[in-house]
């Protein structure tokens, strides 16, 4: 990626958000703060995502073992996530390619859990593959903080951004004026 583009303005056009393994066995184990703090700022970006066009793509790691989706960000999904094994989101061929259809993005924007497994492991390929990518931090979990920490960290070393929910919404946004500002800006007050 070319250092001068990777701050680029998030266009919705070109952005997919990555939703990844937010499910129910994973976030048993999750502090609660944590968990309530990464599904409302999911569902935040969700919901933006769905007002202003941008495409979701959401993986469930092994869901025979570990569960489903959670119901309030599955709720919001345009379609059902995609099965996987692997760690790295990028590694699963449906995956890859749902980023890439209809066309490839500029941008990826990622949340989910866990910070220091999938989510880094996704970033790292993500980014190696040229794509810019966000790591939203406020919407992120691991099972204990330090780990949460390391991911970012590890993510961002690898050339991810990391962000938050509010940077990624009012990026998309760009302007503080009609229905869809309105819409985005109730839902992070």
């Amino acid at each position: 990626m070319n250092p001068s583009n990777m701050l680029a303005r998030l266009e919705p056009a070109s952005t997919v958000l990555l939703v990844v393994d937010v499910q129910e066995k994973l976030a048993a184990a999750m502090p609660k703060d944590a968990l309530d703090r990464l599904v409302k700022n999911t569902c935040i970006l969700l919901e933006a995502a769905r007002l202003l066009g941008v495409r979701v793509v959401a993986t469930e790691q092994y869901p025979k073992g570990l569960g489903k989706t959670l119901a309030p960000i599955a709720e919001k999904l345009p379609g059902p996530p995609i099965e996987k094994l692997d760690f790295s989101a990028l590694d699963e061929p449906h995956v890859a390619h749902a980023l890439n259809a209809p066309s490839r993005p500029r941008a990826v924007v990622v949340t989910g859990m866990e910070s220091h497994v999938c989510v880094f492991q996704s970033a790292r390929d993500l980014a190696t593959r040229g794509y810019a990518t966000y790591v939203v931090e406020d919407a992120v979990a691991s099972r204990r903080e330090e780990n949460r920490l390391a991911g970012l960290e590890l993510a961002q070393r690898a050339g991810a951004i990391r962000t938050v929910t509010e940077t990624v919404a009012f990026d998309w946004i760009r302007r503080a004026e009609g229905d869809t500002f309105k819409a985005i800006s109730k839902l992070v007050r």
